[in-house]
């Protein structure tokens, strides 16, 4: 990658008219009727969305939800074209070692909120400062503050690529680490494997291989009799919770004009994916509070990204993954996987273990798909944990 620009300061400072143009938007909202979907099998439920949608308007603060992310150091560039949103937090210790982290759909930057500070100044929470971590969250591109996207054609292994562009050529560093969820593992994942001599270890918290997309469910007899559960919640998922799949990786284009025009439209589709995949014992706001639903639907709404965040997935599937070498295993990093029972996608650690540099893998029942919201302090206890061993690596 080249023609990356410099970085340089960024503050989220939304137009008061935009803020009152949602409260217009919102005050107006006409929800459909629904009956009989108490249990949500027909998707968002009402009653719940009503909810939301009082307190959005009557109680919901973006300038003070604003603040809290401000309080973060932001910053822009652009890389070959592309404009890139990211965090970056220096780490408190002398040796502090580089780390990116990738989100995924229906992310945002901010679901990584509750681990940035625990990872740059461990000392802060019964750590010690020699684990220490510079912190760079970026916004993947077409989403959030990474935008306006201008070009087809980005998908999650182009970004590996301006990611590598970003670390090195935007804030120098030679080499560093890596962690994602969701899209934000293949992205990892992708280092790992086009770029090991950089990234030379990595983590992630979704159980995923790089070849997804050309066989998305393995058989149930590639599982161990203790992961069987774990293909049945991988089953269930791609037979009645893949539809929005579907969509986005075919016309994310006509989907978006309805979600880029109502607000409550847009977060009656992101937080029925929170209430399904997360661990939630079918109680959203057991791990996301309104406050958080509404931040992720302000995030995509404000910076009117819904519609290149649903083309990810268009092409994904319409530029399928190729390896660039025929070396195995495929990632050639050391490679770390935290399974949170909880998610909805599983590959067996057999399958893992043939396709990754595989050193560490640690299964645990509490947590979902958004780990960094649900199972903060155990997520940034596990990074720390994989990470010890190969931290003279960077």
């Amino acid at each position: 990658m080249n023609d990356s620009t410099e970085a340089v300061p960024f503050k989220i400072d939304i137009e008061e008219e935009k803020l009152n143009d949602v409260q217009e938007r919102l005050k107006k909202s006409r929800l459909s009727e629904d009956f009989g979907n108490q249990d949500w099998k027909y998707g968002t439920e009402r009653n719940y969305l009503s909810e939301i949608l009082k307190y959005w308007i009557q109680n919901y603060n973006w300038r003070h939800q604003e603040e809290k992310i401000n309080s973060f150091p932001h910053y822009k560039c652009e890389i070959d074209g592309n404009p890139i949103h990211f965090i970056h937090v220096k780490g408190s210790g002398k040796n502090a070692k580089p780390i990116i982290l990738s989100h995924g759909w229906p992310w945002t930057f901010w679901d990584y909120q509750k681990i940035i500070d625990p990872l740059a100044n461990p000392e802060k929470y019964g750590g010690d400062s020699e684990d220490s971590f510079d912190v760079i969250v970026p916004s993947l591109p077409g989403y959030g503050f990474s935008t306006p996207l201008k070009k087809t054609g980005i998908n999650f292994w182009k970004t590996s690529d301006l990611w590598v562009s970003l670390m090195k050529d935007v804030l120098g560093y030679e080499k560093f680490f890596a962690h994602g969820g969701d899209w934000g593992s293949l992205v990892t994942l992708q280092l790992g494997h086009k770029y090991s001599e950089i990234v030379p270890a990595l983590h992630t918290h979704t159980a995923i291989n790089l070849d997804f997309f050309e066989r998305p469910v393995p058989t149930e007899d590639e599982f161990s009799e203790s992961e069987k559960k774990l293909h049945r919640r991988n089953v269930e998922f791609w037979t009645e919770g893949n539809g929005y799949f579907q969509i986005q990786a075919t016309k994310p284009q006509t989907l978006s004009y309805g979600l880029n025009d109502s607000p409550i439209g847009l977060c009656a589709w992101l937080i029925e994916k929170r209430r399904s995949w997360g661990d939630c014992g079918n109680d959203i706001e057991s791990r996301f509070s309104k406050d958080d639903l509404i931040n992720t639907t302000m995030i995509y709404w404000l910076s009117e990204s819904f519609v290149t965040s649903a083309r990810y997935y268009y092409e994904a599937m319409h530029n399928i993954w190729k390896a660039s070498h025929n070396r195995t295993p495929i990632v050639e990093s050391a490679v770390g996987f935290t399974v949170f029972e909880g998610d909805i996608i599983f590959r067996p650690k057999k399958l893992m273990a043939e396709a990754n540099n595989l050193q560490y893998w640690n299964v645990t029942e509490k947590g979902g798909h958004f780990a960094p919201m649900e199972e903060p302090e155990f997520l940034v206890k596990e990074i720390r944990k994989f990470f010890s061993s190969y931290r003279s690596l960077v």
